[in-house]
């Protein structure tokens, strides 16, 4: 009889692991306030009261609650007027999202590779994707994990460009002490069900540039002038990006719990790496001690199949499923250079652009993507040890078994 429970066996782990979300009394308390407050959105006061304690958080003078982390990176290009004709530099190795942000901004996105010790983007490989179009860098801190800011930021000193930090993952992540969203010109939050500060959907951007923070006020609440109260004047091209009241309460809630959730996920990220040690064919990412806190959205590890036996990555991570794991997953699978809405009409008629992404090879990304690339989602961090054993155990399992997969 098989003994791997993707053969039929019994599975390592039949217990779930910490769920996500998490609400309690308080947050139904405050949304019962909203209900009864007659105010549930259009820049109301819990929405202002948490873009301000949201920007303190993060060490800058400036946050906008914004309904998604998506609509958050499309106002930041607006209000940076960056468009048609114009480049954006970023990682592939990201969610969507970046990349149509610059689409819908009318920009051109520019891929450049990622670094193979981080999988974040690798400060040396930029410049030579800059060109006369090029108006921002997008620096995304790949499942909570800063990038290299120190480097990232002189190649946009030197060139006169903007960084853009897309910190989806990172609520309070620090880079040398200093929390992301406030390194850069300007940060892009979001506040998704899955993150590690949630509300089901939201996202947040923060400055601490005055002029670039009112642009952004103005550009979000549909071309208003910042400095004025007449309500119905739009001296900006602006959209209707403003967060509801019912978000904003959930959010203040929510981030009393941060750090202390924060803490917990990097003492059990630590175990997990030192017990990774033990397989001989999981890599953890390089432990950068510029990185002072580090949120883990994702713990993200490199698998070596030329160490487990040939077995590939996604059948690898299928087995693990099998045993219990189901927090496992392969990543961004997919380059987005590859994906077909880059050779769309859509994307043509967006940004004007006929160049083609066809023959774009990155090998650091190429190899994340399709053979190394995977990660663990943060409710794996938030139990015990006993959680964190069964993970590792399931994968000394199936390479102790690796023979039952040798047909697949």
């Amino acid at each position: 009889m098989s003994t791997l429970a993707i053969k039929g066996g019994e599975p390592l782990r039949t217990k779930s692991f910490t769920s996500w979300p998490k609400s309690g009394e308080e947050e139904l308390e405050r949304l019962k306030r909203v209900l009864n407050s007659g105010q549930w959105g259009t820049l109301g006061a819990e929405t202002e009261k948490f873009a301000k304690r949201y920007a303190a958080y993060c060490n800058a003078k400036y946050a906008v609650a914004t309904p998604n982390g998506t609509v958050s990176l499309e106002v930041i290009l607006r209000a940076l007027n960056i468009g048609r004709g114009d480049e954006v530099i970023l990682p592939p190795y990201t969610f969507v999202a970046t990349a149509s942000a610059i689409t819908f901004a009318g920009a051109t996105p520019v891929f450049a590779d990622i670094d193979e010790n981080t999988y974040n983007l690798d400060p040396a490989n930029i410049e030579q994707h800059i060109s006369q179009r090029t108006k921002a860098i997008i620096a995304v801190h790949l499942g909570g994990r800063p990038c290299d800011m120190d480097k990232i930021m002189d190649v946009a000193r030197k060139h006169k460009l903007y960084v853009i930090e897309d910190a989806a993952h990172a609520h309070g992540s620090e880079w040398k002490g200093r929390k992301v969203g406030s390194i850069g010109d300007v940060g892009s939050f979001s506040f998704q069900a899955s993150k590690n500060l949630c509300c089901g959907e939201g996202g947040a951007i923060t400055t601490n540039n005055e002029n670039l923070y009112k642009s952004i006020w103005s550009v979000h609440n549909c071309g208003r002038d910042y400095d004025s109260n007449i309500w119905y004047q739009h001296p900006v091209l602006g959209t209707n990006a403003r967060m509801a009241e019912w978000q904003a309460v959930i959010l203040d809630v929510q981030l009393n719990k941060l750090d202390g959730e924060i803490e917990k996920r990097m003492t059990n990220a630590a175990y997990l790496t030192k017990r990774l040690k033990e397989t001989g064919f999981i890599d953890a990412l390089y432990e950068d001690p510029n990185i002072t806190k580090n949120s883990h959205h994702l713990y993200v590890f490199k698998y070596k199949k030329e160490r487990c036996w040939g077995i590939h990555r996604d059948l690898f991570v299928k087995a693990l499923h099998a045993e219990g794991i189901g927090l496992c997953a392969t990543g961004y699978s997919l380059p987005i250079y590859r994906m077909v809405f880059l050779d769309s009409d859509a994307f043509r008629k967006a940004t004007g652009c006929t160049v083609s992404y066809k023959d774009i090879s990155l090998p650091v990304n190429d190899r994340a993507a399709y053979e190394e690339g995977a990660w663990l989602y943060h409710t794996a961090l938030l139990g015990g040890k006993e959680d964190i054993d069964d993970i590792v155990d399931a994968m000394l399992k199936i390479y102790e078994h690796a023979d039952e997969l040798s047909n697949e």
